[in-house]
């Protein structure tokens, strides 16, 4: 092979590895709820123990609930859940809760775009990262402020996972 030869086959080698390596840093929409936080995180943020995530079909993934387990005081989180959804039912969420249509508040330093839908003693905490959205919910008899926390350090697991797929 003669000496240009040679460089343009290096030059393309480069570029088909590079082209690869990017497809591969660029995360994939996940499809497994269950896959975005482990037991243990669920846990830590809601500060009693939860058993692994289940869904409510084998076939359907894109929702994952969480379930307390052992000795649950009345001011415990009980169940704990995330569902998958798409950027574009984000969209339609967030601009009725900043039209007022429903109640809620923006929510700041989560993702790429944050808000607190909340529903009387209850809150879901909707997070959209890239072209991926997700709805994170804390059920129990908890005030509303400790519920959001709880939302938010889940977010900020699920939202970290997102970053390295």
């Amino acid at each position: 092979m003669d000496a240009k030869l040679s460089r343009r086959v290096a030059a393309v080698g480069v570029c088909i590895v590079a082209a690869a390596v990017a497809a591969v840093a660029q995360p994939a929409p996940p499809g497994d709820a269950c896959a975005l936080l482990t037991p243990a995180q669920v846990s830590a943020a809601a500060g009693v123990a939860f058993g692994p995530g289940t869904y409510v079909t084998p076939t359907f993934k894109a929702t994952c609930t969480w379930n307390a387990t052992g000795e649950v005081k009345q001011q415990d989180a009980k169940i704990i859940t995330l569902m998958l959804e798409g950027a574009d039912a984000f969209q339609a969420g967030k601009q009725k809760v900043q039209s007022g249509t429903l109640p809620g508040a923006s929510a700041s330093g989560i993702g790429d775009d944050a808000y607190f839908l909340t529903m009387g003693k209850f809150a879901s905490l909707f997070v959209r990262k890239g072209n991926v959205a997700f709805k994170a919910t804390v059920y129990g008899q908890l005030p509303l402020e400790k519920m959001q926390a709880m939302e938010n350090a889940l977010a900020q697991q699920v939202v970290a996972k997102l970053g390295s797929s």
